[in-house]
């Protein structure tokens, strides 16, 4: 179709009529099927849209089976956490001497709403008011991704791909050791706390060392004096109760925001699937007026050359 236009360059431009030479004009007239490539246009556009519409089908449906497990097994593991909570309590504020760390734990995979920038953000501000220089240990791609370039110089390790096989609480373990060999005296741990399938809360886990859980053992901040501890190394116990707290604390911290991702990614894989059936209404419409137009104008075209070979006759 593309032909019609080139046609006309074939004739040379200083060709003769009558034996005077003339420049060849410029040809304006539209080229021939210019009609029909622009349907063609618009059939190509409803199929990219269509398949789009099947991909983000197909990866709600997907993430839909997977969030009933996930979701039971984030609860199951919040059993782990619960006694922590009681018997150390929550101690977000308190001050310590050396760096803190910061873990934030996003996916690894996108296309899930806006839980990965959420965990961003609340890194920015723990990091500021740790003065701008916390220490980081990153896991997941998109938090790395992000985080680089905002304290490429901070980051001490990135953990990714936890996500590609069943999550464990042995693996977790392994995390977590990689984690407490920064022997920082208090880390916070900020993921997405799944509630519903379309809703999660940004939370912010805060984990002591083991010195430092004796120091507010000592001040009575938390229930901890109310428990009798056998044996006489209360050092030893404690490093013990931190390291397990680390991983029970971890390990649902990563449940929590698998199970928030795949609600996130079901609601925007549905969102996107219903923009794009608009999209693909928009789109039919649109070829059935320019067909309808072209059909029109083709008829016009054929009624006028009836109408002129009858006026010659």
């Amino acid at each position: 179709m593309a032909q019609g236009s080139s046609a006309g360059s074939r004739m040379s431009p200083t060709t003769a009529i009558g034996g005077a030479p003339f420049a060849a004009r410029e040809c304006n007239a539209t080229p021939f099927g210019a009609r029909s490539i622009s349907l063609q246009a618009v059939q190509i556009r409803m199929k990219s849209v269509g398949n789009i519409q099947k991909i983000t089908k197909a990866m709600k449906m997907v993430a839909a089976s997977r969030l009933k497990g996930a979701e039971t097994r984030a609860k199951q593991s919040r059993a782990l956490v619960q006694p922590f909570v009681r018997l150390l309590g929550d101690t977000p504020a308190v001050e310590v001497e050396g760096e803190t760390l910061v873990v934030p734990i996003t996916s690894d995979k996108g296309l899930c709403g806006g839980i990965n920038t959420t965990v961003v953000k609340y890194t920015k501000v723990l990091n500021e008011m740790n003065g701008g220089v916390a220490a980081l240990d990153v896991i997941g791609e998109k938090a790395r991704s992000q985080i680089a370039r905002l304290y490429p110089k901070q980051i001490n390790d990135v953990i990714v791909d936890t996500t590609k096989q069943p999550l464990t609480f042995a693996t977790v373990c392994g995390i977590a050791d990689t984690i407490m060999s920064k022997n920082a005296p208090k880390t916070h741990l900020i993921y997405n706390r799944f509630q519903s399938a379309i809703a999660f809360r940004p939370t912010v886990a805060t984990i002591l060392s083991n010195d430092e859980l004796e120091k507010v053992a000592e001040e009575g901040v938390n229930a901890f004096d109310t428990y009798e501890i056998e044996g006489p190394d209360r050092s030893e116990f404690l490093l013990d109760l931190a390291e397990f707290k680390m991983g029970a604390l971890l390990y649902n911290a990563m449940l929590e925001n698998n199970t928030s991702e795949l609600g996130s990614r079901m609601q925007s894989m549905e969102s996107s699937s219903k923009n794009a059936g608009e999209m693909l209404n928009k789109l039919t419409l649109l070829y059935n007026r320019t067909r309808q137009a072209a059909i029109t104008t083709e008829l016009i075209e054929i009624i006028s050359g009836a109408s002129a070979l009858e006026a010659e006759k």
